[in-house]
């Protein structure tokens, strides 16, 4: 128990209590969120982004299935009828699924089998241990349209398990995001040709917390050749998609 809270106060200190990330992230997302908008924030993690798109005056649906973060994202914004905490994880069909989770930390807590097994094996990930599990309600990002909107961008980090929750959108929004791991290249591949089939036409990347463009606007087979091609030292990166 004291382990899972330490992991939360550590992704409060990265997250949320640094003005430099937060003025990055309000700067970088001004193209994609603005006053009316509705943004889902998909791995909502301690919010924020979620702040963030707040900053930029649009309304949010925050999606964290992990419970103690689902609570820190309600202490934080409970009182702002602009944001939705919905308290699930979002994957290719409703159900029930089992949270691999990273006590120490959380943001890297996944349904993914896959994606820790890679991550075990990866340099860059040593003594990275999915030591809890937590049994979440999963949900499809149509049925959250169909109850919330239709939003402006929707924001995905869900570690490993992007194309499955890309396989559970059937509208595309104008534009979006989803994470990609080098650990876990195949699971960005995956993504990236959802997102292609979806009808996005435009992607553009950039890598960890930067929060700036790590090149232009390019197609999708440029994309895959990018990201096939970046060293594993990138370490991750988020693939932004328009139409």
């Amino acid at each position: 128990m004291a382990a899972g809270w330490g992991g939360v106060a550590r992704s409060l200190r990265v997250y949320r209590l640094d003005r430099r990330h937060a003025e990055g992230l309000r700067r970088f997302y001004r193209p994609f969120a603005g006053p009316g908008d509705l943004v889902f924030d998909v791995g909502a993690h301690v919010g924020d982004r979620t702040a963030a798109f707040r900053a930029l005056g649009a309304q949010v649906v925050a999606v964290e299935p992990q419970a103690r973060l689902a609570r820190v994202l309600r202490v934080l914004h409970g009182r702002d009828p602009g944001v939705t905490v919905v308290a699930t994880a979002l994957g290719p069909e409703p159900g029930v699924a089992a949270l691999k989770v990273n006590a120490a930390n959380p943001t890297v807590s996944t349904l993914s089998a896959g994606f820790v097994a890679a991550a075990a094996a990866a340099p860059g990930w040593e003594g990275q241990r999915w030591d809890a599990a937590e049994t979440v309600a999963v949900d499809t990002l149509d049925n959250l349209i169909a109850r919330h909107g239709a939003p402006a961008f929707v924001k995905i980090d869900v570690e490993g398990f992007e194309a499955e929750v890309l396989a559970g959108l059937s509208a595309p929004p104008p534009a979006l995001s989803f994470e990609v791991v080098m650990a876990a290249r195949g699971a960005a591949a995956a993504a990236l040709d959802r997102a292609r089939a979806l009808g996005y036409r435009a992607f553009r990347l950039s890598l960890r917390e930067s929060h700036v463009w790590a090149g232009d606007w390019a197609g999708g087979a440029a994309m895959a050749a990018t990201l096939a091609a970046l060293p594993d030292a990138a370490n991750s990166g988020d693939v932004y998609c328009r139409l």
